[in-house]
């Protein structure tokens, strides 16, 4: 991956570039900011960048040993650590992660552990990791300027990981460079944050998605422009949008199954659908709770009669016609206290089934206020 192939973010690829031109390379960096909007890419890029053998002025050059290594994501000096399951170690999963860059620069956690059949495992980064990066950064630079570390979702690192890696990501061995891309600064490890210099990546314009979009799908200029709407800054969200709607379907009626049967007050109808939810693994669950928290956003917002602030696709704007007067000032802040509090609790690893029929029968309440 290189500068050219990041999105948008036109003067967030010219600082990394003139901060190494300026010899300017801190030992840790930490890029956060919303999903899909290009921060693994700019990572890898910016990794590129520190080892290409002739840099040019907006990107590495693409022809030196360093970056023929890195189109392969092969290159001895550049390493790995992302969310795995069954209590292994990012290594063991290497060749499927290079296959999955390979063929996706913008994804998110869920297509990465669908990728791995991760099934109703949650990825985690898992306290022996640490062991496995303190051993190879003790290594010395094989052939590169730079011994580079990109941590995927540092928000994922179990704290005994984090942990045992505090003085090395505080000290590090010369010539190492520390690359951590975070989408959920609240739960970095705060004396992991604090260890770095931290660089926001925002939402992506939307009319450099249109122009990607437009670029990689055969899309009418409306068509491009409505997604890159909807999506709100996150290509990711884009590319779902256009070829993964599956997922969004389903989520969509689950919501709406979830949302009729609390208001029928039917107790049998609302113990199916609690088993359902429960049923489609932990991930699908807090992408679903996700997913029904920006139901609630976008039906409130709706009520205002503010068009351009709604990001709904047609189906979920037909259904909001009749059901977004349900969600008013009088309970909107509870749907989020509640549906946030499931969220977290799936994430601890609660009974899906007591937490989702408990969340329904809220809903029932709520939907009355």
């Amino acid at each position: 991956m290189y500068f050219n192939d990041v999105i948008g973010l036109h003067d967030v690829k010219q600082h990394l570039i003139h901060s190494v031109r300026q010899g300017l390379v801190p030992h840790a960096r930490i890029f956060y900011g919303p999903e899909g909007v290009g921060k693994l890419p700019l990572a890898i890029a910016y990794a590129r960048y520190l080892n290409c053998a002739h840099r040019g002025e907006q990107d590495a050059c693409g022809k030196c040993p360093s970056c023929h290594k890195f189109d392969k994501l092969a290159h001895p000096d550049l390493h790995f650590v992302f969310p795995v399951v069954k209590s292994k170690v990012s290594d063991e999963y290497l060749p499927q992660w290079r296959e999955f860059l390979s063929q996706n620069r913008y994804f998110n956690l869920n297509q990465w552990l669908g990728f791995i059949r991760a099934e109703n495992a949650q990825g985690i980064i898992y306290s022996k990791e640490s062991d496995e990066i303190i051993r190879k950064l003790n290594l010395k630079v094989y052939e590169a300027p730079y011994k580079v570390m990109i941590v995927w979702l540092p928000e994922k690192m179990h704290d005994a990981c984090a942990n045992k890696l505090l003085k090395m990501i505080e000290e590090p061995p010369e010539h190492t460079v520390f690359l951590l891309v975070s989408e959920d600064r609240e739960n970095v490890l705060q004396t992991i944050w604090s260890r770095c210099q931290p660089l926001h990546i925002r939402a992506i314009e939307d009319s450099e998605i249109v122009t990607a979009l437009q670029q990689q799908y055969t899309l009418e200029q409306t068509d491009a422009a409505t997604f890159a709407h909807i999506a709100n800054g996150s290509f990711t969200k884009a590319i779902e949008l256009i070829t993964s709607s599956e997922e969004t379907r389903y989520f969509f009626d689950l919501f709406v199954k979830m949302m009729r049967t609390s208001v029928s007050g039917n107790i049998k109808a609302i113990k199916e659908t609690a088993g359902e939810l429960a049923g489609i693994g932990r991930e699908m669950q807090k992408s679903y709770l996700l997913y029904a928290l920006r139901m609630f956003r976008e039906y409130f917002v709706s009520n205002l009669g503010e068009p351009a602030m709604v990001y709904l696709n047609e189906e979920e704007r037909l259904f909001g016609e009749r059901f977004s007067p349900y969600i008013n000032e009088r309970n909107i802040e509870d749907f989020n206290e509640e549906f946030s509090l499931a969220h977290r609790q799936i994430e601890q690893n609660g009974n899906a089934k007591i937490i989702f029929l408990d969340l329904c029968l809220k809903v029932t309440v709520l939907l009355r206020k």
